[in-house]
């Protein structure tokens, strides 16, 4: 899938999920360490934010966090945010579902800029949720973890091509 033309630099980019402590700033983090890992974090902004605003100011939910940690990723600068048409000044947002993309459109957002995440994901399709881990136990988190790798992995590649 092919990435929108950057509108100015640094490329930004934010993740959206429903409350932004799960899903999305799982996602922000992998990506951001990713970046730099390519040296390519001079030239992409990454940021994430909720649809809806109830953990406004919190952190990661522990769970997620954890998970992160203990797959080498640092997860302690995360605060949540909520999603509004001040986002819309982003490259490119990603979003976790699709109540998430209708609730991101409905504000505004144009197809083009807003995708569904996974859209990017070798295993997913343009389609394809992230599943939300919130209700359920460790393997769920697991498995977005193992979502969010891979599917940054192709996000890095992807930039690196557009950003040369």
């Amino acid at each position: 899938m092919t990435l929108p033309a950057p509108s100015g630099a640094p490329y930004r980019i934010a993740m959206v999920c429903l409350g932004n402590i799960c899903r999305s700033p799982m996602a922000a983090v992998v990506l951001d360490s990713l970046l730099a890992d390519a040296g390519l974090s001079d030239r992409v902004e990454v940021t994430s934010a909720g649809t809806g605003g109830w953990h406004t100011g919190e952190p990661m939910d522990g769970r997620a966090a954890a998970t992160l940690a203990d797959a080498g990723y640092d997860p302690t600068a995360h605060r949540a945010r909520q999603f509004d048409e001040g986002w819309f000044d982003r490259d490119l947002l990603l979003v976790m579902d699709a109540q998430n993309r209708s609730d991101v459109e409905e504000l505004g957002g144009s197809p083009g800029q807003v995708r569904m995440f996974r859209s990017f994901d070798p295993a997913g399709g343009p389609d394809t949720e992230v599943p939300d881990p919130w209700y359920g136990g460790q393997a769920g988190f697991d498995e977005v973890l193992a979502m969010v790798e891979r599917t940054n992995r192709v996000l890095v590649a992807e930039l690196a091509q557009l950003l040369a």
